[in-house]
């Protein structure tokens, strides 16, 4: 029934004349409506119009009505889209307005949040611990501060993209604060930890190594040499320290506050 009346609803006059042929005035719904009845009362006879091979091919190659399309020339339609992230508070926000109430909440929160105040007075104690921690805090909060939306808002109004957590954070606590990719702030902080020092080339494919992960994570763990595959691959902790002469804790030390600074 239903798809006997989508036909009667899609099909054009030439069409209905052609139904005439097999039913009254080529009426499609009526004949829809009232054919449970029919097969109830005449089910055999009834049935011998469906196998009809003719109309069969005519209930699926049916003339269909032309479709029109009006086009006002003297009137012009301005079609606008915006970005908008909605809080678990049932509140919406427009990127700028979403921007200043993060803003606010790094502002008021560093007793709350631990690593907020590390990322913005103590750098040295920057760790993965902290930057779990932040990013829960983050997104436990009624606005959803995820990564993902806080990415997207600084975009569309700084019109840069991937921007990492750290810079949102410092940026949102001071306006002056540059707005880093990850790639660009770990870049930073191998450089300033490498520039004018002699390496080895093994000690080189280490550190490739470290700046690709923390590319990654923004932070790096003495356990990550032994969990990450292209750490632990290459010899985990116990190769990559004796390659650094026993040196490596304080180099991820510095490392990590380096990233943090």
């Amino acid at each position: 029934m239903k798809r006997l009346q989508r036909i009667d609803k899609e099909m054009s006059g030439e069409a209905r004349d052609m139904f005439a042929a097999f039913i009254s005035q080529g009426d499609l719904a009526k004949y829809a409506n009232d054919l449970p009845r029919q097969l109830r009362t005449d089910f055999v006879e009834k049935m011998k119009l469906l196998r009809e091979k003719t109309f069969q091919d005519l209930l699926v190659n049916y003339p269909r009505r032309q479709r029109t399309f009006l086009v006002a020339t003297d009137t012009v339609d301005t079609v606008t889209s915006s970005w908008l992230v909605r809080g678990t508070d049932g509140k919406e926000y427009k990127p700028e307005d979403y921007l200043s109430v993060f803003a606010r909440f790094v502002r008021e929160n560093p007793a709350q949040v631990e690593a907020i105040r590390i990322l913005l007075n103590r750098p040295r104690d920057w760790n993965t611990n902290a930057l779990t921690e932040l990013r829960q805090k983050l997104a436990a909060a009624p606005q959803r501060f995820t990564l993902e939306n806080l990415r997207k808002a600084h975009e569309i109004h700084y019109h840069k993209a991937l921007v990492d957590i750290i810079s949102m954070v410092k940026h949102a606590a001071n306006e002056q604060a540059p707005l880093y990719t990850a790639g660009d702030r770990v870049k930073l902080a191998m450089v300033k930890m490498t520039v004018g020092k002699p390496f080895t080339p093994e000690q080189i494919q280490w550190l490739d190594r470290i700046e690709a992960h923390l590319v990654e994570n923004l932070t790096i763990e003495q356990e990550d040499f032994e969990a990450v595959p292209v750490f632990n691959l290459a010899g985990g902790w116990g190769r990559a320290n004796r390659v650094f002469d026993g040196k490596l804790p304080q180099m991820i030390k510095q490392l990590n506050e380096a990233i943090a600074s």
